[in-house]
């Protein structure tokens, strides 16, 4: 091995360390890039200070200078009316982007708060914009990355457009398993750091019906519950519900 391979590989490794499960790993591993390109890649990632729960990583009307990956920890994105009130747009996941919101304005359109103890990565957008136009394999890639977070938009549409409450929770639960599958977590048994109030407010419910979905969805075998911690026992029927829903649109 030359002393050239030896670094790439070392550079590889380091890479694979530090953003693994992460949605821009794509990006730092993308075919065909140099040496040079992975080590200008890693460079503009900056490190955040942790972040507690409740706390923001950026709020509305906040000029948009960078793209952001929880490392570790889950986030939510919010609205909030004149009169304070709270809507949730969407759950970020650990290896998730957040900040796509502000592309359009060059300002962030919601904000996004801190779910539980996290750490993010903070990849400027000025520098990160240099670096794809120069480098087309890490341009695709990064296209991408901006796609999947456009159909986790999409999803949330889908999600409000459904009539029965149980639809919209199973669609919810169906989604978030197949994220984490995605990102190599476990999918099957996992832990939501979101409330049933936060869940209620992103699916447009009442708390009450929330609850009472869940339990009629244990009740049925299809899930158990325990507190926050959720295990998906029979994802063919779960899958099944939401298909219901698809069903029953493409007849309407």
């Amino acid at each position: 091995m030359t002393q050239a391979t030896a670094h790439i590989v070392d550079l590889q490794q380091r890479l694979r360390q530090s953003c693994a499960q992460c949605s821009l790993q794509a990006l730092c591993l993308a075919g065909g890039v140099t040496s040079e390109d992975l080590e200008q890649l890693d460079g503009i990632v900056r490190r955040r200070r942790p972040l507690q729960r409740g706390e923001l990583l950026y709020r509305a009307g906040q000029p948009m200078q960078a793209l952001y990956v929880a490392r570790e920890g889950t986030f939510k994105t919010l609205s909030l009316s004149e009169e304070g009130d709270e809507q949730v747009l969407g759950f970020h996941l650990p290896g998730e982007i957040m900040g796509l919101d502000g592309m359009g304005e060059g300002s962030h359109r919601c904000e996004s708060v801190a779910l539980e103890s996290a750490t993010v990565c903070e990849i400027p957008f000025a520098d990160l914009g240099k670096i794809a136009a120069q480098v087309p394999s890490l341009q695709h890639q990064l296209m991408r990355v901006i796609g999947q977070s456009i159909g986790r938009d999409h999803h949330h549409l889908e999600m409000l457009g459904r009539r029965h409450a149980t639809e919209r929770v199973a669609l919810f639960l169906h989604s978030m398993s197949e994220r984490l599958r995605t990102l190599g977590r476990p999918h099957l048994a996992f832990s939501l750091s979101m409330s049933r109030e936060e869940i209620a407010s992103y699916l447009g419910l009442v708390i009450e019906t929330v609850s009472r979905t869940f339990s009629r969805l244990q009740d049925d075998g299809i899930i158990s519950v325990h507190g926050r911690k959720i295990e998906l026992l029979d994802p063919a029927r779960l899958e099944d519900l939401v298909h219901v829903g698809d069903e029953r649109r493409s007849r309407a």
